[in-house]
């Protein structure tokens, strides 16, 4: 690789402080919309949306930004990482537009994921533009202050969400996207050079167009099952099938290709495949929880968007804290001792929600949280920095490729059946409640708590509205108790293919920058 050329330190300050604010943009875009999800289920403030349109709404940004950021970075390498990263600014922001003003949650979900394929460009080609802008001590100091706008973001994003939505309307909290993206596109032209990688690494097509097909049919599938509440129609089962089948010529053809941009092959080794799987049970754990969390504080307890806002900065604090917390413990204790039980701890406070109720004190809540973001940060960013940094060298992008894809992937999946969980039982709790109710109030609240509550306010039954709210609890408790499981499950997955800190044979390496950024990137994760 030819050596990058050397920019004038104003220049290289005013690079980082755009490729930080495009950072800090997507991360906000992340977290906002969990502030968002109550009001867009609200049939007068919102859209009406139903839970399996409101997992799409989330699951179809994380779908389209897992399946083709492993490409992304082989696009950057032939066309160049500043057109690169600016085509995908200007999709990011205009789909923020076509968000902003989404007459249907059909238009906000196909807006939600052209954002994810604008995210999908701009991440790699952020990381690849500041690895040429800076070299050196430059690049580590450079790369430690860029990992801060992951954790200004996500205590960030709850809070400004709840100030738009107190004073304007839903599409307000994607609206703010559009200046921002404009003034990004203005400095990267005049300031960023357009790096590109002598070696062009090959496009994917085929892979990209398989893994796509393949999880939106088991999404599919997954969340039908929720607006149903049956696994046997034929509507259910059969996209599972396919869905599945797809990623599995996926993985056969990623085994065929010479140079594929996921390699199947690293997940064969114990502890980077064991590792990744335990990362992509946890994400599986977070994204669920994190969508119970928003119907919880602003549909069961009646917080207001910015109250709820102020309530989620505790995990978003715990996760700030428990990245470099993790790293620090793992390089005196090494990496088992603290991941296996951090990672407990984060199942258990998720296990924790079984406990919450319509008159749990806000400070138990606050206590909860933080404790999960703390748990999480401590295993994502060590067990991730530790995966690539034991891979070789030259398999070291490759394998940060599969690492994103797979955790990614956890979060589609775990929306999908966090929320179908949540839409079966509470439907199959709030029936008896219904009786002699009549039909379409009977129809409007078995779609969901927040529709109940809608019709109840209508029709003035408030005895209906304590039922939704009755049998939403019951729902967020069962689906915690199948949350925990699962997280558990990473954790008896890391216990086994994690060596022992009497069997390792080299030592983890200190934190250097390359571990800094994937503790970014995993504490942007939760």
């Amino acid at each position: 690789m030819t050596a990058p050329p050397t920019l004038p330190k104003s220049r290289q300050q005013l690079i980082l402080a755009v490729l930080m604010m495009c950072s800090l943009l997507i991360w906000l875009d992340n977290t906002v919309l969990s502030a968002t999800l109550e009001t867009l289920a609200d049939p007068v403030r919102g859209l009406g949306a139903d839970p399996g349109q409101l997992q799409w709404a989330t699951g179809s940004y994380t779908l389209a930004f897992a399946t083709l950021m492993f490409t992304a970075g082989a696009v950057g390498d032939r066309f160049g990482h500043r057109t690169v990263f600016s085509g995908g600014l200007v999709i990011f922001a205009g789909s923020s537009l076509w968000a902003a003003y989404a007459s249907d949650a059909g238009q906000l979900i196909a807006a939600r994921a052209a954002m994810g394929v604008g995210s999908a460009l701009i991440t790699p080609a952020t990381m690849a533009v500041l690895m040429w802008t800076f070299t050196g001590a430059a690049r580590a100091s450079a790369i430690a202050i860029f990992s801060t706008s992951a954790g200004v973001g996500m205590a960030a994003g709850p809070v400004l969400a709840g100030l738009l939505l107190d004073r304007f309307w839903w599409g307000s909290v994607f609206l703010i996207n559009v200046p921002v993206a404009v003034l990004a596109l203005a400095v990267l032209a005049v300031l960023v050079p357009n790096f590109r990688s002598p070696t062009r690494r090959p496009l994917d097509p085929a892979g990209m167009l398989l893994s796509i097909s393949g999880l939106v049919a088991l999404a599919y599938g997954l969340i039908r099952a929720g607006q149903v509440a049956a696994w046997s129609r034929a509507d259910v089962w059969a996209p599972i099938v396919v869905g599945l089948a797809l990623l599995a010529v996926f993985v056969v053809a990623e085994l065929r290709v010479k140079a594929p941009s996921f390699d199947p092959r690293l997940l064969a080794q114990r502890m980077f495949g064991g590792g990744n799987v335990a990362l992509g049970l946890l994400l599986f754990a977070v994204a669920a929880i994190t969508f119970y969390n928003a119907f919880y504080l602003q549909g069961a307890l009646g917080f207001s968007p910015m109250k709820a806002g102020l309530v989620n900065i505790a995990t978003a604090l715990g996760a700030v804290a428990g990245a470099p917390l993790g790293s620090r413990l793992t390089r005196r204790l090494s990496l088992r001792p603290v991941a296996v039980p951090a990672l407990t701890v984060a199942a258990l406070t998720m296990g924790g929600y079984g406990f919450l109720g319509l008159s749990t004190p806000l400070v138990g809540i606050e206590i909860l949280l933080f404790v999960q973001g703390l748990a999480v940060g401590m295993v994502i960013g060590p067990v991730t920095a530790a995966l690539v940094s034991n891979l070789p060298l030259e398999q070291a992008g490759a394998g940060s490729a599969v690492t994103n894809t797979v955790r990614q992937t956890g979060s589609v999946i775990g929306i999908a059946v966090g929320g179908t969980i949540l839409s079966i039982v509470y439907r199959r709790t709030i029936e008896p409640s219904l009786a002699g109710v009549p039909g379409p109030v009977r129809d409007q609240a078995r779609v969901s708590a927040e529709q109940a509550r809608h019709i109840a306010a209508v029709s003035n039954r408030p005895d209906l509205a304590r039922a939704a709210d009755d049998a939403f609890i019951h729902a967020m408790h069962v689906g915690a108790g199948w949350i925990a499981a699962i997280a558990l499950l990473g954790a008896v997955v890391l216990l086994i293919t994690l060596p022992a800190a009497g069997r390792k044979k080299d030592p983890l390496p200190e934190l250097d920058f390359d571990e800094e950024v994937l503790s970014a990137e995993a504490t942007r994760a939760t």
